[in-house]
């Protein structure tokens, strides 16, 4: 990321996946319900076993519970189950058939409820992420982002499908299987309970280390992720300046870092559970071994002897599990933080009386001053007007502010409050629903962004009511309907990723036939003339002046032919308005733009 993120609270995170699990509360129940079935049904095996080896075939009396001595003593008791043993058998069979219909209930409705999850995670980021305000994603790079809604929700579904949902079932093994222990015998019991405080220890001790690991990991997987989708999408540029051969040394080099950082937190996580296996090898051969020795004693039946040493079976599972658990958990909470980063930042938010103005009254700047995060100020005490349905032209070498101005404008970053006020018919910007105002600003930015879809859907993406007939009256105004009608598919001609398959000037007019065809009453030209030639520049600027006339038009511009038919110019140097006029004063008005004006005509030999 491209600054540091503040680590959300706890109470913040649970709150956050309370609202993920939206739709998915009452699968995730039915599958924990059905989690204890199974864990009951487990318990019930063993016992089954330890009355058939103790009573049915040893006649010795059963230590059972009252309503179970009831239902043995019901069929003819434990001598009567001896000669049946098939009784026993398909009591076993009736068992396990419970645990296989629990488990499929479980795997059905907890896999519900995942992918539900995973819906209602990504439906909230992707909303979440388009009400974000602009200067957030100038901030963070479009990989990690992609990341963070990718691998970061499978890895936070995959602990709460896998991992979270099993804690329940663990509960009840661990409470169940210690309890039938320490019924048939509570010293070995006690001898079965020593290594766990050492694993639990030991897995609490880990849990640092491996939060640490996976943090670092996710953090590097997002800069891999994010220098694959820059070098993709500038693919036109890598292969233009011949820089395929550095590229792919800084993306090895990336990649060589994050496989490093995985083999490290492998050979954590292979120490953590070889530790964790030792102890409970540990523990099961203390079962076996004291368990023998009671059983020859004579404290320890032959059935109980196999009972206990399956419940010690489902004991030491669950404190496998919980090593397990906190490694996952680890990952879990780091992919958590990471989402929430994204959620818990505030998204663009309209004042409380903001309103839906019109938009087609007089434009004011009153001195305006902007600077961006931790940078030098930019704008300094600009202050400017334009008449409603005037074209005004703004000029400025680059940093000047031209761009910013047009963005402030939009509320793209906003303007604090002891920084001037930009009106719309009188009504400050601040006052007027953000909404309301882009949708009735068209922009079309210096470096125009095409989507993947025909060039028909680029045009009327803004406006899915316009039909084909507006379509290409904005084309044509844009001069482009006769390209595009040159071409094979004309307007169904699919566009390639950010305009890849058009060329620089065929990008820029479908740019402006998209504007166009929104019709909005103010319409702002952010140098998007600069890669066509000047005759479709004078083509394309005719046009516009015929057909919408009446709108507010900003035209920013290098080109002075481009400005000249402005009705207003203003100059700006370093942030500050030096030359306010029309194209007749200001060429011979010696200032700055006098001096292009004679460079760009041919009346002076170097270019200022």
């Amino acid at each position: 990321m491209a600054q540091t993120e503040k680590s959300p609270q706890k109470k913040e995170k649970l709150s956050l996946l309370w609202q993920f699990l939206k739709g998915a509360k009452r699968y995730f129940l039915a599958a924990v319900l059905a989690a204890g079935v199974t864990a009951l049904a487990d318990m019930l095996q063993p016992q089954i076993i330890r009355a058939a080896v103790d009573c049915a075939l040893g006649g010795k009396e059963g230590n059972f519970p009252a309503f179970v001595m009831d239902a043995v003593n019901s069929i003819g008791g434990f001598p009567y189950l001896g000669r049946h043993l098939w009784i026993m058998a398909l009591a076993i069979l009736a068992v396990a058939v419970v645990q296989v219909v629990s488990q499929y209930i479980f795997r059905v409705y907890n896999t519900k409820a995942s992918e539900t999850l995973v819906k209602s995670m990504r439906d909230q980021l992707f909303s979440h992420i388009q009400r974000l305000p602009f200067s957030w994603h100038m901030k963070n790079r479009t990989g990690d982002i992609i990341q963070r809604c990718t691998s970061d929700i499978d890895t936070t579904k995959n602990f709460l499908s896998e991992q979270l949902t099993s804690v329940f079932r663990i509960v009840i093994l661990l409470i169940l299987s210690i309890s039938f222990m320490a019924s048939m015998h509570g010293r070995l019991t006690l001898i079965a309970l020593i290594p766990m405080p050492l694993i639990i220890w030991y897995s609490m001790h880990f849990h640092k280390k491996i939060h640490d690991g996976f943090t670092e990991c996710d953090e590097n997987e997002g800069k891999l992720s994010a220098m694959a989708q820059e070098n993709l999408t500038g693919v036109r540029v890598v292969r233009a300046f011949g820089q395929e051969r550095s590229e792919m040394d800084k993306f090895t080099r990336q990649n060589d870092h994050y496989t490093s950082l995985w083999v490290k937190m492998a050979k954590i996580m292979s120490r953590f559970w070889s530790v964790s296996d030792i102890f409970s090898g540990i523990q099961v051969m203390l079962v076996v071994i004291f368990g023998a020795y009671f059983c020859i004693h004579g404290s320890l039946t032959e059935g109980e002897y196999i009972a206990f040493i399956s419940y010690n079976s489902m004991l030491v599972w669950p404190i496998r599990q919980l090593g397990r658990m906190i490694s996952e958990m680890s990952k879990a909470g780091v992919s958590i933080d990471r989402v929430a980063y994204i959620m818990l930042s505030p998204v663009e938010a309209d004042e409380p009386d903001a309103v839906d103005a019109p938009m087609d009254g007089d434009i004011c700047f009153e001195h305006v001053s902007f600077a961006y995060e931790n940078a030098p100020e930019l704008l300094r005490d600009v202050s400017f007007s334009m008449a409603s349905g005037t074209t005004l032209g703004i000029l400025g070498g680059t940093g000047s502010g031209k761009s910013t101005l047009m963005l402030l404008l939009d509320k793209l970053y906003p303007l604090a409050e002891d920084g001037g006020r930009i009106t719309v018919g009188g009504v400050d910007i601040r006052k007027i629903r953000t909404e309301h105002l882009r949708k009735n600003i068209g922009m079309v930015l210096q470096e125009p962004f095409l989507f993947s879809r025909t060039i028909a859907e680029n045009i009327g993406i803004a406006s899915p009511q316009t039909d084909m007939q507006a379509i290409r009256a904005a084309a044509e105004a844009a001069a482009l309907d006769e390209t595009v009608t040159s071409f094979a598919q004309g307007y169904e001609t699919m566009v390639g990723e950010r305009g890849v398959t058009l060329s620089g000037g065929q990008k820029q007019r479908t740019a402006i036939a998209r504007m166009l065809a929104q019709q909005t009453p103010i319409m702002v030209f952010d140098d998007s003339l600069s890669a066509v030639d000047t005759q479709t520049d004078a083509k394309i600027r005719q046009a516009i002046s015929e057909k919408f006339g009446k709108a507010s038009i900003i035209v920013i511009s290098h080109r002075i032919t481009t400005l000249s038919a402005a009705d207003k110019i203003i100059v700006l140097d370093r942030g500050r308005i030096v030359e306010e006029g029309t194209h007749e004063e200001l060429k011979q008005g010696g200032g700055i733009y006098q001096k292009i004006y004679e460079a760009q005509s041919g009346l002076q030999e170097v270019a200022v």
